[in-house]
């Protein structure tokens, strides 16, 4: 199956403008009580396009039910597998997938289909997963010829992100888009989506002129002042711990990059918010890069630098740039001026002091930078150049950051001539008894709040800063200047 990945590079047809980005940290769910009376328990297809962020947890997609017993679900498990189930322990319906779900950088479309008026049992549940039948499952349970289904019954309360038995929520962490209800009718996968005709790839398409059904809904999360707006005209879905700015520009149709939770060494770290925000460990050092490589063009990104604590509670330990590798165990240094087995052609910032490391050396560039400051960077890959910015200022080279336009740069080498071929925006501590706090933005979903707002020169991204001509991080600029 081609990557989802590359269906977001695609630039026409139909876009998808917005996401909800699902914070389980935050216990952010959706719910609907006032369910109408079913057009159909015997048939019905839901659509929805996750992004997911925190794996190995059961997190859950969506559910219907008021216990444990009778409800319906579609959520990941803690071994990463999709799961499609009725009751406690599956009842009639029971699908869990062979294969897991564990790439974080990516779209996933999820379609559930159900007839049980279907004589041959297949036809009675269909699942999909960017266009393609699943056919693999560990368990496949299939409901009886005529069953009444739980996951489309009236007088149950719907959630979106979390479980119906609130002594076990399950909350799920990540993004949403496109999550719409069929009620009455099994659509095939093709009423949600096409496959391009140049690449290969699966995409969504428009789904407003679809037939929703009584107790039908579709969600497109455009709204930031009321995520849970039906824009089918049905009732609205309540949110709860839901802010303005878990309206994301991350979405099916234009991919933005995050911090990404399968580094190696991620697992002495803790992601939230979307993993927009990262939080290095006392135990070990850390260091976290981005979900996706860069190989040729002119990026930018920024990262607020947050709390820290343990014994150098200051800066001394905050190093801010890119690598062209994730770390491969705990004692790795990103850019340290010591030697370390993996700074292989990495370059960073140090906040103690502003200084440019690169590698196993050392050279003063620009001011300090502590708990609360913006720092910016723009990578120039077309001349092989890296520039640091402070609050808005860019670095002089020479000790300051107090520059309009970003003028004073370190060379980087060429990517192509380095291991991977890519460099990755990263982010690091050095010391095992350093805890510190990153806050990112690429522009899709800003980890930290934004007092003004500007894009790229494609429009797209939402930054603090001035982007300098540079391009945010998504896979629609990746497709052009990438």
């Amino acid at each position: 199956m081609p990557s989802i990945l590359g269906a977001n590079t695609l630039s026409s047809g139909f876009d998808v403008a917005n996401s909800a980005r699902f914070n389980d940290g935050d216990s952010a769910y959706m719910n609907l009580t006032s369910v109408n009376t079913v057009t159909n328990r015997l048939k019905f297809t839901i659509s929805l396009w996750v992004k997911r962020s925190t794996l190995g947890a059961k997190s859950m997609i969506g559910t219907v039910g008021g216990d444990n017993s009778n409800f319906g679900a579609i959520w990941f498990d803690s071994n990463d597998k999709l799961n499609c189930t009725e009751g406690s322990g599956g009842g009639e319906l029971n699908f869990i997938t062979n294969r897991v779900f564990r790439d974080v950088s990516a779209w996933y479309h999820i379609v559930l289909a159900i007839d049980t008026t279907q004589g041959t049992e297949s036809n009675r549940v269909k699942i999909y997963v960017n266009g393609v039948q699943e056919t693999s499952f560990g368990t496949s349970t299939y409901p009886s010829q005529n069953s009444n289904m739980h996951l489309n019954r009236g007088g149950k309360a719907q959630y979106l992100g979390r479980h119906t038995d609130s002594s076990n929520d399950y909350y799920f962490d990540g993004y949403m888009a496109e999550v719409v209800w069929i009620d009455g009718s099994q659509e095939a996968v093709t009423s949600f989506g096409e496959f391009d005709e140049d690449s290969g790839i699966w995409k969504p398409i428009d789904v407003s002129g679809l037939t929703f059904g009584n107790n039908g809904f579709y969600l497109d999360f455009e709204d930031s002042a009321n995520l849970g707006n039906d824009v089918n005209g049905g009732t609205d879905w309540t949110e709860t711990n839901f802010a303005a700015t878990d309206q994301s520009t991350d979405t099916c149709t234009n991919n933005f990059c995050t911090v990404n939770a399968l580094d190696s060494i991620s697992t002495g770290g803790t992601f939230s918010e979307g993993n927009t925000t990262v939080q290095s460990t006392t135990s070990n050092r850390g260091i976290f890069t981005g979900t996706f490589g860069l190989s040729s063009g002119k990026w930018y990104w920024e990262i607020k630098t947050s709390a820290s604590a343990g014994t150098h509670a200051s800066d001394e330990w905050n190093f801010i740039g890119v690598s062209n590798l994730p770390a491969s165990n705990t004692d790795n240094i990103l850019a340290s001026s010591g030697t370390n087995s993996n700074k292989l052609y990495e370059y960073a910032i140090h906040g103690y002091d502003g200084d440019f490391y690169n590698n196993a050396s050392d050279e003063t560039y620009g001011a300090s930078f502590t708990t609360g400051d913006i720092i910016g960077v723009f990578l120039d890959l077309d001349n092989n150049r890296i520039y640091w910015s402070k609050n808005g200022s860019w670095a002089d080279g020479s000790g300051n950051s107090d520059e309009a336009d970003p003028n004073g740069f370190k060379s980087v080498t060429d990517p192509a001539s380095t291991i991977g071929g890519f460099y990755f925006p990263a982010c690091g501590d050095g010391g095992s008894n350093v805890n510190k706090t990153w806050q990112w933005n690429f522009g899709g979903t800003p980890g930290f709040a934004i007092s003004s707002g500007n894009n790229d020169p494609n429009g797209y991204g939402n930054f603090e800063y001035p982007t300098e001509g540079a391009y945010a991080i998504c896979s629609k600029n990746l497709a052009e200047y990438g």
